[in-house]
């Protein structure tokens, strides 16, 4: 048996009905030219006859009961695993649309996985227009973050279209070139061993721990200095009880476009993605009359994990950022959230690396004891959403000889927390995937729309016309409404049509 991290258990701690604990990857290909009919039932066919099933792909938990997975969470191998079962073949109704694509993956998404198996599902879904098929893979967050779940589909992959004889997912293991305490034996040995070295590494940073606490609680107390506490953030719409199903859309823009907006800006392609996020949920609760009077703030999770460790599990540290929707002029809106991440880069980079784990446990702690408390959604939250940025494959890929057109993040939400938001870069472009609570947010899908108009907006405001990106071909498919001149009003007032339409919006 294989014992877990303390992080990886945290996510199978807090699943329950209402809150599944995986995640997911949408992915769009182009069927290769002069492809047969039966080219996907017989791609199906031959994945499913390749008999190797790899790691993370074979484990199932050691003991799948609730007390089992959080008392003594491990995972041993299936040496017997139902591929029927965890392979599927769906089809839309031809031509299926990406509206129709996303009303399946919200469906798919919101089923919880079986415990008694291994903790993933495949999905080949036939049927899109314009002669394309989807793959929808989901797996439990306790075997896999973003960034790892990522390298581990790109390794599938090929950069050569013509390769055909290829391995399917689950035959493909991770390079990984770092040991992990997580990858020892579960045995009362090895346990002793592990937390008598945890009690060590926590009493060498315990100062350092310490001096990170007091600048979060200082920072409560001194807001002015731009540093966002926990539970800073107001209690909002995003901020209630979740039911189990799901809504899912997406978006992508030209990564260029982006940058280009983020020099004229001085600032990160995050703060960009933050504040298009920011700006779209200041109008989505205008419209409601919904906007608190304090900003809604930001759970952004950040990458520890090692360039060159290719292995699985969760490695990610959190930062918490203002969204300054309070703000109504734009470019004050964009300049608060420049600041806001700025001092929460600073503030995690005081810490050494060996203590971002336990860090994180700190300041996830009361997030996690909300949930298997009961009382997430009930009281203030710890950060009002969650917002990522996943960074993908730069180069075009293929599978089987099928054009990999664009990857999209179906993520995770729970009690308290009604959205997530994804950012997926892939191949010059950046892939917004919106997961949300089909009834806490209704008509969550126009979220995609409104950053649309809120990075319209932010170029006429930023950006001469002559150095505007030029419009992509699928970013004109519709003409867009003449714009009067630019003027620093909340995107709330904007009626211009978006660049770029919501795909797979359900």
């Amino acid at each position: 048996m294989k014992r877990l991290g303390t992080l990886d258990a945290s996510w199978l701690a807090v699943e329950s009905e209402d809150t599944p604990m995986h995640v997911g990857n949408l992915q769009i290909f182009t069927l290769p030219e002069n492809a047969p009919e039966t080219f996907l039932r017989d791609m199906l066919t031959k994945m499913k006859a390749d008999g190797e099933i790899a790691p993370p792909w074979c484990y199932k938990l050691a003991f799948p009961g609730y007390l089992g997975r959080v008392l003594a969470p491990s995972w041993k191998v299936d040496k017997d695993i139902d591929l029927d079962y965890h392979v599927r073949h769906s089809a839309l109704p031809r031509p299926g649309s990406e509206r129709e694509l996303g009303i399946l993956v919200s469906r798919l998404h919101s089923n919880p996985l079986d415990f008694a198996r291994p903790l993933w599902e495949c999905h080949i879904i036939e049927g899109l227009e314009n002669n394309r098929f989807a793959l929808y893979t989901k797996m439990h967050h306790s075997l896999i973050d973003g960034i790892s779940g990522v390298r581990l589909l790109q390794r599938v992959l090929s950069t050569n279209p013509n390769d055909t004889d290829m391995p399917p997912p689950w035959a493909v293991r991770p390079e990984r070139t770092r040991a992990s305490k997580s990858d020892e034996e579960a045995s009362v040995t090895a346990a002793l061993a592990q937390a008598k070295e945890a009690l060590k590494l926590q009493a060498d940073m315990a100062p350092r721990l310490a001096k990170a606490m007091t600048r979060l609680v200082n920072s409560v107390r001194h807001p002015e200095d731009g540093l966002t506490a926990p539970f800073a953030g107001p209690v909002s719409v995003l901020n209630h009880r979740v039911t189990p199903q799901r809504r899912f859309a997406t978006q992508h823009y030209q990564l260029d476009r982006i940058k280009q907006v983020a020099h004229a800006a001085e600032g990160s392609l995050n703060d960009i993605v933050l504040y298009l996020c920011g700006t779209a949920l200041r109008r989505f609760l205008l419209e409601t009359d919904n906007v608190p009077e304090t900003p809604l703030t930001a759970g952004i999770p950040v990458n520890i994990r090692p360039a060159d460790d290719q292995g699985t599990g969760t490695q990610i540290s959190f930062m918490i950022a203002s969204l300054a929707t309070d703000q109504e002029d734009p470019i004050v809106r964009l300049q608060h959230i420049k600041q806001s991440t700025r001092k929460a880069k600073e503030h995690l980079q005081k810490l050494p690396k060996k203590a971002l784990t336990q860090y994180t446990m700190l300041l996830m702690s009361p997030y996690i004891l909300q949930l298997m408390s009961g009382m997430g959604g009930r009281m203030r939250p710890v950060f009002n959403v969650t917002i990522s940025n996943v960074p993908g494959p730069e180069q075009s890929l293929y599978f089987q000889g099928a054009k990999l057109e664009a990857m999209y993040p179906v993520s995770l939400i729970a009690h308290g927390g009604a959205l997530n938001i994804t950012c997926l870069s892939y191949s010059g472009s950046l892939n917004f995937g919106f997961t949300g609570c089909r009834d806490t947010l209704p008509s969550m899908q126009r979220l995609a729309v409104y950053t649309g108009e809120a990075l319209d907006e932010l170029e006429s405001l930023l950006l001469p016309p002559e150095e505007k990106a030029a419009p992509t071909v699928a970013e004109t498919k519709k003409p867009a409404a003449k714009k009067k001149p630019a003027t620093r009003k909340p995107a709330a007032s904007k009626k211009a049509a978006p660049r770029r339409k919501t795909t797979a919006k359900t």
